[in-house]
């Protein structure tokens, strides 16, 4: 699993994740994605675009550093999902946690406003 970021503007972060989102693929970037979201005010997009599987142990990662940006009075948006991945999000109820966008415009559009 490979992690890779881009600073949208001064507070808003696009986080790429490709790979495969399970044990190894948790693991690989935990630590990486947990850092890079310990921002006071921090908003971070996380594209999910090049994530190929997406297994309950990648959900908990997720779920836990969007716990952890909230904590801080930050955001975190999901957006890109693949269909495979957007099916296991829908199964898990993720939406109702984390604000899940069909693409990067429409979660950027979405953290602006808010």
């Amino acid at each position: 699993m490979k992690m890779f970021t881009d600073k949208i503007d001064s507070n808003v972060t696009l986080i790429k994740l490709i790979g495969r989102m399970d044990i190894q693929g948790a693991e690989e970037i935990d630590i990486k994605f947990s850092g890079t979201t310990a921002v006071n005010n921090g908003i971070f997009i996380v594209d999910l675009s090049g994530v190929e599987f997406l297994a309950s142990i990648g959900i908990r990662s997720i779920l836990v550093t969007a716990k952890a940006v909230v904590a801080r009075k930050g955001q975190l948006v999901l957006c890109s999902p693949t269909p495979l991945v957007a099916g296991v999000l829908e199964m898990a109820g993720i939406s109702a946690i984390i604000p899940v966008f069909d693409n990067f415009e429409d979660a950027r559009s979405a953290i602006t406003l808010s």
